[in-house]
């Protein structure tokens, strides 16, 4: 597999919410170069909402040796505000790809449930309970939904390569039917369920006999028992408060840093096997989910991150730093190094 990577949360801003605080320049370059040098990727999908907030972390990352993901992800705009941010982000992207860093520019993600228009609800909350409830009438709600997106995708690409000279791909759902002519990579969030498990080798096959090169943007599962078997549901646990942040949890849940772990790998074996190019674990780090030692408060337990965030302290291992690797970190150095 050619690009070892791994995604990097510089805030997802929802109503005003972001799931990250004001960025901190030295914390965001010793980040980037534990990425580099301890987790030996070669490179980093940098996703959020803040167009000032990417291009730091999109440069620091760069200034690392990364080949950098520029990723805006964005939440409940309109079609029309979400042009104008790609807009922004691709000149920013096409500067930093003037100073000779490697750059790939993704064009959205995930746009069905996160931008207005494409699926009834007037919130991505609404989207997604639609998506998540029962299945009846599914099909017939998505069955105009191809169309819809490739319409607003053909759009979008124009306006990126109008302003960017890299390659250009988008961070899909698979449902979402999005047509990769434009695109220069093929790029999907695959997640691997229970209910999946059997088809998911041969849906990666499938991928990469479309004859373009295969990116998967995002995989990997949340820190507690059975997460691996809920793949992108594998956080639904959290109770959110008025202000759109995460106030507990819903039931008891088990840590299970060993289960994370051992489906990155897994998972891995995959995408090795079927000559994907390039893949991305979800995520670096959540620091709106800090672990505490009380079970019950616990919020790492609904994180996909490979360190664990502490609340008011810095960890040991890097010093400075406020959070502690996980199995999962340790486990994917090795393999990555490998």
């Amino acid at each position: 597999m050619r690009g070892r990577g791994i995604t990097y949360d510089t805030g997802f801003v929802n109503g005003g919410a972001s799931t990250r605080g004001p960025l901190d320049p030295d914390v965001v370059r010793r980040e980037m170069r534990v990425i580099h040098d301890d987790l030996h990727c070669t490179a980093v999908r940098v996703t959020g909402g803040d167009p000032d907030a990417l291009e730091l972390a999109a440069t620091l990352a760069a200034d690392a040796g990364l080949e950098v993901w520029f990723s805006p992800f964005t939440c409940d705009l309109t079609t029309d505000a979400l042009l104008d941010v790609l807009a922004d982000c691709a000149d920013r992207a096409e500067r930093l790809r003037g100073r000779g860093a490697e750059v790939v520019f993704v064009t959205g993600a995930e746009l069905s449930l996160f931008t207005a228009g494409f699926l009834p609800g007037d919130v991505c909350t609404d989207r997604l309970d639609l998506l998540l409830g029962p299945r009846a009438g599914l099909g017939e709600l998505l069955a105009g939904l191809p169309d819809r997106m490739n319409d607003f995708l053909g759009e979008a690409v124009a306006v990126v390569r109008a302003r960017f000279g890299g390659r250009v791909t988008y961070a899909s759902i698979p449902f979402e039917g999005v047509d990769w002519t434009p695109f220069d990579l093929v790029s999907v969030d695959l997640y691997r369920t229970a209910e999946i498990a059997e088809q998911y080798r041969g849906a990666v096959r499938g991928l990469v006999a479309r004859g373009k090169p295969v990116a998967i943007t995002e995989f990997g599962c949340t820190t507690h028992r059975g997460a691996a078997a809920e793949g992108a549901r594998g956080d639904r646990m959290i109770e959110w408060g008025e202000d759109r942040m995460p106030v507990g949890l819903i039931g008891e849940h088990v840590r299970d840093e060993d289960e994370q772990a051992a489906h990155l790998l897994e998972l891995l074996d995959v995408f090795e096997a079927e000559d994907v190019d390039t893949a991305f674990v979800v995520t670096f780090a959540s620091y709106h989910l800090p672990h505490r030692d009380d079970p019950r408060e616990d919020l790492d337990v609904a994180s996909y991150g490979v360190v664990k965030v502490l609340e008011g302290r810095t960890g040991d291992t890097y010093p400075g730093l406020p959070w502690e690797p996980k199995v999962a970190f340790r486990a994917l150095a090795d393999r990555y190094r490998a």
